[in-house]
């Protein structure tokens, strides 16, 4: 078959890179583009408390109905369906929150297609509560009940669609179990919502974008319906005891507004430095043997954030006992909005659980990933049962070398964290391999072992991995790995390249005392080239760079908060403190679990599956 064949088999505009020929199966039968789409705005939904909500429902004219995907996030359902081409990052008009999907794609091919305003959100009544609050989850399970029964336009079938806020929900929603949901496809997705706004402890400025992006009538803070007036005064006075938060004139704006109307989730999260009930009901990780539906889990080897650890989390969860599959698809360049890469790949999932297509998608191998530099191919399991864990060790003169040092009593490297109201430079140390002589592949979890002493009682580490081209680029391959030292290490509950802190309580580091900080690196899949090397840095904050002329919304892109005071750290790497990266080598790939491409003629650009690495 061709690409040209192939389009007119399927109705499909392009043959997507992630589709094998061994699996992929009855094309003739997948839904096609026939259907016109016909919008009913503004539709009223009544929440179980009387709550009066509007959903906006898009559906194919010629049927009177159709099984129902619903996307909910609270961005706002108008601005869903704005087009003015697919925006990548770059773009100064890229809105992160047109995440809903591509409506006229399913909705073409026989789908009921739903967006709620929810509760405060929008023209609908009540409060919005923040992120994923457990009022929220409870909303969508009614939105997927009204689909289900009262949705003049749907059948009883109702599945969960979307990207990011409208992936993360969709798990947590499920977990609640409402009858008419038969299944969910998070395109994005985290099981610890601690860690995703404290990786490894380190408060980050990551969530405060929520304010803008969530268009609240009625914000009103989770924790102030959780505590008296009297409580939530004290808690605020309490935080802000902290001197990383209260010397922090953006912080101090939401802090003193009463009732708190202002910035009302970043407070919240401020208020729960760490984890405690406010993030546990937002968390799948306590939840796991909730789900009762079907999962395809999405991510791409996120080089900042904690995307891809919590799926494969979710794919070795043993509570977590339903049909699922992950798929690690994209690369680093980025991606666009409206999100349409994915749509192929959910039209297989949805058409098999939904119109009873068998498509072939559950016949395929649980674990579909892109090794970057080499393309896609299928696994059975995670970490990889060929893996070779592998020691990069630390050396002098910033080398990184996959010898131990054998020399003891070695003088440390150091550097002087400078808080960012004296300066806006950054300290950090690097170290470097040797350019690799042959490809060469690491997929799999990386955790870094760090021998250190600081002259605090706490700070923060911040690492990041790169990939150095043979050109001299520096280019991302994990940007964020971060450990806040006051945090333990709950050895029991660690496994090999995945350590586990216990962030319910903090323990003072004694000033001056060399001990090994473990920390958790993002998971890579990637094959490096001949000639490039891979460097880590290490640091106490991120890069501030100040733009000419550009005064506002800093704090938005700050990262990870910086320490007020000034911290000297001091890196030991010697015989007696191996200081060291623990890397997930892959030796070499049986030829089968190699994607085979549909079409003779395929164009596959960023590897075409059919390599290997030795």
């Amino acid at each position: 078959m061709n690409q040209e064949e192939f389009c007119e088999v399927t109705g499909l505009e392009k043959v997507p890179v992630y589709w094998d020929r061994r699996y992929t199966k009855n094309l003739d039968k997948l839904s096609k583009p026939i259907y016109t789409v016909k919008l009913e705005e503004d539709v009223e939904v009544i929440l179980r408390d009387g709550t009066k909500t509007y959903v906006d429902v898009y559906h194919p004219a010629e049927l009177e109905s159709a099984p129902s995907l619903i996307a909910y996030s609270a961005y706002g359902k108008k601005m869903q369906r704005m087009r003015h081409g697919a925006l990548p990052g770059a773009s100064n008009y890229f809105d992160h929150s047109l995440e809903a999907g591509d409506i006229d794609f399913f909705v073409e091919r026989g789908y009921t297609f739903i967006i709620p305003d929810g509760r405060g959100i929008g023209r609908s009544e009540g409060e919005y509560l923040g992120v994923y609050n457990p009022q929220e989850q409870e909303d969508v399970y009614d939105y997927v009940e009204w689909a289900g029964i009262d949705c003049p336009w749907s059948t009883e079938k109702v599945a969960l669609l979307g990207y990011s806020y409208f992936g993360i929900i969709q798990s947590l929603v499920a977990a609640l179990q409402p009858p008419h949901l038969v299944c969910i496809m998070p395109l994005s997705y985290t099981d610890d919502y601690y860690q995703h706004g404290y990786y490894g402890g380190v408060a980050d400025t990551y969530m405060n974008m929520y304010w803008e992006l969530c268009p609240s009538n009625n914000p009103t803070t989770w924790t102030s319906k959780m505590m008296s007036e009297d409580e939530m005064k004290d808690l605020i006075e309490e935080v802000q005891k902290d001197p990383d938060i209260g010397m922090n004139t953006y912080f101090n704006k939401m802090f003193n507004v009463w009732p708190p109307k202002y910035h009302t989730f970043y407070l919240d999260y401020l208020l729960h430095p760490q984890e405690d009930d406010f993030w546990r009901p937002r968390s799948m990780k306590y939840k796991y043997d909730q789900i009762k539906v079907p999962v395809y889990f999405k991510c791409g080897w996120a080089p900042q954030g904690r995307w891809s650890a919590p799926v494969f989390n979710a794919m070795n969860s043993k509570e977590l006992n339903v049909y699922k599959r992950c798929g690690v698809m994209e690369g680093y360049n980025g991606m666009e909005l409206p999100y349409r890469f994915m749509n192929e790949e959910m039209l297989r999932w949805y058409d098999y659980w939904m119109k009873g297509v068998d498509t072939g998608i559950v016949d395929e191998p649980p674990m579909k990933l892109n090794i970057l530099g080499a393309g896609y191919r299928y696994e059975n399991e995670y970490p990889l049962e060929r893996t070779h864990w592998k020691k990069l060790y630390l050396h002098t003169f910033g080398n990184l070398r996959w010898e131990p040092v054998v020399e003891g009593n070695l003088a440390p490297d150091s550097f002087t964290h400078r808080p960012p109201f004296i300066t806006t430079e950054v300290e950090k140390l690097t170290y470097r391999t040797d350019r690799f002589s042959r490809p060469t592949e690491f997929t799999g979890p990386i955790e870094l072992h760090l021998w250190a002493s600081i002259d605090s009682d706490n700070a923060n580490f911040i690492t990041k991995v790169w990939q150095i081209t043979a050109g001299g680029t520096r280019m991302p391959v994990s940007r964020t790995g971060s450990l806040k030292a006051c945090y333990p290490l709950d050895e029991e509950k660690s496994e090999i390249g995945r350590p586990v802190h216990d962030y319910t309580k903090k323990v003072p580091v004694v000033p001056g005392e060399i001990k090994e900080y473990v920390i958790e690196i993002n998971p890579i899949g990637m094959v490096f080239a001949p000639g490039t090397a891979i460097e880590l840095e290490i640091k106490a904050m991120d890069n501030f760079e100040p733009q000419s002329g550009a005064w506002q919304a800093k704090m938005d892109h700050l990262g990870p908060i910086p320490s007020v005071k000034t911290i000297n750290y001091k890196i030991y790497r010697d015989k007696d403190h191996p200081s060291y990266i623990l890397m997930p080598y892959i030796p070499s790939t049986p030829p089968e679990l190699w994607l085979q491409p549909i079409c003779d003629d395929d164009i596959v650009i960023g590897g075409s599956g059919k390599g290997n690495t030795h």
